[in-house]
Parts: C-alpha cells; sequence; structure tokens
C-alpha cells in the first residue's frame, strides 16, 4: 500500500471532528510523532486485554471493534472508516484494551501515543469536549447493541442493523437503498450475535418476500418502512 504524504495524512485527520480542533500547528506535532501502520484484511491491530498506550486514527480502509461473548461467539461492536479513531480511552486511562480491532480491508493507519497527545489535550477545552463527544457517541453505540441483544430476537436486531447501516453507508438507486460495503451474512451474524446460518435463513425469508435484494454483490434495502416496523421502530 502506498504511504500517504503529510498533506494528505493532514486532510484526511481534519475530516474528523476531534483532529479539526486542533491548531495546525499541533496538529503538525502529532504528525510528527505518530507512527505509521500498515495492515491487510484481517489482521489484528490488538486485542482485548493487551496494553492500550496509543490512540488509532484511520487514514485508509475500514477498521471492526469487536468483543467475544460468554458463549464464545463474536459479535462486532463497531466499524471504524477513514477519518475516524478507535482505542481513544487508552488516551484517557492508559488501561488495556476493553476490546479486539481488526481490519476488514487493507489499512493505512496513524497510531497516536498518549504521550504526545495528552499536553494538547490539557492545554486545549475544545479538544477535550470533541474526545468526550467520541466517547459518548461509542457508548450509545455499545449501549443500543447490547440493548438489542436483551430486548429483540433475531430479525428485530437484523432489522434495526440493517438501518443503521443504511442510514451510515446507504444511498439510494432505483427506489432501493443500497449499501456501498460488502457484508456476507457471515458479518451480520457478528452484528447481531447469531449464526450464518440463521442470518442466512432470515435474508432468503425477507428476500422472497422483497424486503431486502442483493444488488451488484451488495445488500439493498427494498422496504425499508417493513423493516422498520420489525424493528419496532415505525
Amino acid at each position: 500500500m502506498k504511504s500517504m504524504d503529510q498533506e494528505a495524512r493532514r486532510r484526511v485527520l481534519l475530516s474528523s471532528p476531534l483532529f479539526d480542533a486542533l491548531p495546525r500547528e499541533a496538529l503538525d506535532d502529532i504528525l510528527a510523532r505518530a507512527g505509521d501502520k500498515f495492515v491487510r484484511r484481517g489482521q489484528t491491530i490488538f486485542l482485548k486485554g493487551d496494553e492500550g498506550s496509543y490512540m488509532v486514527a484511520v487514514l485508509s480502509g475500514r477498521m471492526r471493534i469487536s468483543a467475544t461473548s460468554p458463549e464464545g461467539r463474536e459479535i462486532t461492536l463497531n466499524m471504524i472508516d477513514a477519518g475516524e479513531v478507535f482505542g481513544e480511552m487508552a488516551l484517557l486511562d492508559g488501561k488495556t484494551r476493553s476490546a479486539d480491532a481488526t481490519a476488514l480491508e487493507d489499512s493505512q493507519l496513524l497510531l497516536v501515543e498518549r504521550r504526545d497527545f495528552l499536553p494538547h489535550l490539557m492545554s486545549n477545552l475544545t479538544l477535550a469536549l470533541r474526545l468526550i463527544d467520541v466517547l459518548c457517541a461509542r457508548l450509545r453505540d455499545t449501549s443500543e447493541t447490547l440493548g438489542n441483544f436483551a430486548m429483540l430476537d433475531l430479525p428485530g436486531r437484523l432489522s434495526r442493523r440493517l438501518l443503521t447501516l443504511a442510514a451510515e453507508y446507504g444511498h439510494f438507486v432505483d427506489g432501493q437503498i443500497r449499501l456501498n460495503i460488502r457484508l456476507s451474512h457471515t458479518d451480520l451474524g457478528r452484528f447481531v450475535g447469531s449464526s450464518r446460518e440463521s442470518v442466512n435463513k432470515q435474508m432468503r425469508a425477507w428476500e422472497e418476500d422483497g424486503i431486502v435484494a442483493r444488488a451488484d454483490s451488495r445488500i439493498a434495502l427494498c422496504k425499508p418502512d417493513a423493516l422498520r416496523r420489525i424493528a419496532g421502530q415505525d
């Protein structure tokens, strides 16, 4: 993977509300101290329990944050895209990782050490507030995911996840909402805490009912209102 030049790295970071709060000289200081890391699809960045001394900014590619249930089932908590950060809790407490991070695509990452970021955080109230926003958003997403597991059956969890993905990655084509990311039924199963076989069965039933479809190897939502009813969001 070709390395980004300094200006390209700066542009990506400025697309993040967190780094956008930094003056140019502070951002340049972080860029000068940060380390680059290139990872291939499927490569693990860190595991739950690993030492947490740095935050990661995604310059290109896509990452998956996941956890393992007591039954041993892998659950996807978040997907992190270019211009976003993960592992930010380590900036505040420096404690061990609370989840696993794996590359969904070949990705270029920027590793920002806690010792290099903290001085800017302590002297910049806007930056501190932006970091709190990031942490709150992450907590809300995780709380919603866990709440869905507790309250909803598989159709409810799956419909809510598809609607969330449509809001983040969907675009309208021929009256459908098509997701611009490729997701297998195994990927969807990790989002909703279910097996590939169970997700495959549910998706086939919805395809037969015209609720969802496959278009160019991507999922399309043909009847989002029906999914909202199943999700209890109508």
